[in-house]
Order: C-alpha cells, then sequence, then structure tokens
C-alpha cells in the first residue's frame, strides 16, 4: 500500500484521494502498478453500485453537450456523475476529452460530478484497463452513475459496450439510409439510440429519423431482456433528457428483474479476465530470449512452407 495514500478518505468520496488512486492506476510504473492493485482489491466490496452507461456517436453528433445536460440532470436528482473517456486511438494524454472538459464547464464546476480524460496509451491492457479501474475507483468513492464517453472510433466502441451496463449510440436528425458511419456490429451493441439535436428546424426532420431507426432496430437481433428503444432529444435545449434517464432506469429494472444484470457483469469481468491473460503470455512471450531467437528461423520455415504454422507456433510456445 502505498504509505501516502489516505483509503478512507477514498471511500468517503475524497476527490483529492480519488486522483491520486487513479494517477497510480494510470502510471507505468511497476511499483505503482501494484500499489493500485492493492488500493482496488481492498476498495472492490465497495464497487459495483453504479449504473454504467456508454455513450458513443460521430463527430458533430453534440457528445459533449449531451454529457453535460444527462450529468447535470443526474445531480437535479441527487446522483453523483462520473465521466470519463475511452480513446485508444490517441498517443497523448487525454484525447478530445481535454477538450471536452472545458466545454462541459458547467458540469466540471460541480462538486457532485467528476470528469476524467482518458490516459495515455502503452500499458498492459491500454486505455480500456485503465478506463476499467478508473470506473471501480469512482464507485467505491459513491458516484452513483459512470458515464464512459468513447473519444475515438472504431475498436473504443466496442471497449465501451464490454464495460458498461447500458450503451448509448448519439445519432443526428438525418433520415437517409445511410447509418451515419456507425457500424452494423455498433448498433447491435446499442441498447438506445438517441437522436440529438431535435429542435429549432430539425425537428420535424428527427421525427422521421425516429420512425427509421425505429424500424431499422426491429431487424437487428438483441439480448432477449430489452428491446432497443430509439427516441429523441435536444441536449442544447434541456429537452426530453428526463426521457433517456427514465428510459435507462426501465432498463434497469427490467433486467434486474429477469437477473440479467449481474450475468451481464460477470460475463464482462470473466471476458476481460481472459483478455487480460492472452496479453500477459504475449508480452511473456516478447520477453522470452529463446522465443525471440527461435522466432526469426521459424518465420523463414513457415515461408519456405518446410513447417507449417501449427507447429512453429508450438514451439515458441514451448518455449515458455
Amino acid at each position: 500500500m502505498n504509505p501516502g495514500f489516505d483509503l478512507e478518505a477514498l471511500r468517503h468520496g475524497n476527490r483529492r484521494a480519488l486522483a491520486k488512486a487513479i494517477t497510480l492506476v494510470e502510471s507505468r510504473l511497476e511499483e505503482h502498478r501494484e500499489q493500485a492493485q492493492s488500493i482496488l482489491e481492498q476498495t472492490l466490496p465497495l464497487s459495483g453500485n453504479s449504473i454504467r452507461i456508454g455513450i458513443t456517436g460521430i463527430p458533430g453528433v453534440g457528445k459533449s453537450t449531451f454529457i453535460e445536460a444527462f450529468g447535470l440532470h443526474l445531480i437535479e436528482q441527487g446522483k453523483r456523475v462520473a465521466v470519463l473517456a475511452v480513446d485508444p486511438s490517441s498517443p497523448i494524454a487525454g484525447g478530445s476529452i481535454l477538450g471536452d472538459k472545458t466545454r462541459m464547464e458547467e458540469l466540471s464546476r460541480h462538486d457532485a460530478a467528476f470528469i476524467r480524460p482518458s490516459p495515455a496509451e502503452g500499458a498492459l491492457g491500454g486505455v480500456a484497463q485503465k478506463t476499467r479501474e478508473t470506473m471501480l475507483l469512482c464507485e467505491a468513492a459513491g458516484y452513483d452513475v459512470v458515464l464512459v464517453e468513447t473519444v475515438g472510433v472504431g475498436q473504443s466502441e466496442y471497449e465501451v459496450a464490454g464495460m458498461v451496463d447500458f450503451f448509448m449510440v448519439l445519432m443526428l436528425p438525418n433520415a437517409g439510409d445511410e447509418l451515419q458511419g456507425i457500424k452494423k456490429g455498433i448498433m447491435e451493441l446499442a441498447d438506445a439510440l438517441v437522436i440529438n439535436k431535435a429542435d429549432g428546424e430539425s425537428v420535424n426532420l428527427a421525427s422521421m429519423t425516429l420512425k427509421h431507426y425505429t424500424a431499422a432496430m426491429t431487424l437487428l437481433r438483441h439480448a432477449l431482456h430489452w428491446s432497443p428503444q430509439v427516441m429523441t432529444c435536444s441536449a442544447l435545449q434541456r429537452e426530453n433528457i428526463d426521457g433517456v434517464w427514465n428510459m435507462v432506469l426501465e432498463y434497469e429494472q427490467q433486467v434486474k428483474r429477469e437477473q440479467a444484470f449481474q450475468t451481464k457483469r460477470d460475463r464482462q469481468a470473466r471476458d476481460w479476465m481472459r483478455h487480460l491473460i492472452n496479453e500477459m503470455l504475449q508480452l511473456k512471450l516478447t520477453q522470452n530470449n529463446a522465443a525471440k531467437r527461435l522466432l526469426p528461423e521459424l518465420e523463414q520455415q513457415v515461408l519456405a512452407q518446410t513447417m507449417t504454422p501449427y507447429a512453429a507456433a508450438r514451439r515458441i510456445i514451448d518455449c515458455l
């Protein structure tokens, strides 16, 4: 345990203690990682009490405005809200949420809100690992709702969907046939499509888009316990933000009633453990001198078709 760390302060929601614990989680130093794991193990019994919501959407959809309006509404309901980001594509700390933090000015000033940019990539498990552990620390510090925003594109949506209870895709009022660059696979992960910017001249278009996506979502296969919802809102005008939250609550009640809530979390934890085992094995291989010496020779034999890829892989694994 880090002698300078105050675990009791974290348990009582002290923001400085939380920030210090997250800094240890984000550190690449092995000593800090060990300290972070010690803190996480002690706080695990206190975690898991929030509702975890993933939010994604193409650039320009108004994610920052939506998250601020949504976060402020939750605080009005007596909730404490943490906002985290996943940006595996960013080689520098923070991705775009550092800009988002200034755009979410009203939310970031609130005592009941905690906004944290994604850390730099590079360590085992990457940004997704650090975001998962940060989420647990936020829960231990008493945050009731954790919003996990995807900043990057592509893989980050799958990363976030694999760590949250409810996955929300923000859309623009656009009644065209194209799904706005959002892949079908992402749509299949969505528990809800929320059409933002349903205000001003876009109200009618948003209504048409609602019908279009409602029809499209019926063609996608989803979990038995929940039929994905499609709704409109205006984050800018703070309209129907309460409707979005009520939908999340309805989802939570329904999946808990059917005992699918914890089952999903258990599956996510098991899948993530197996993912880390694979990463650790790959890391061990790259650090194994015998494997490093043997690899070029085996590659040449595979290319020369004197050895099968399977036999070559077995030789490498035997080095462990």
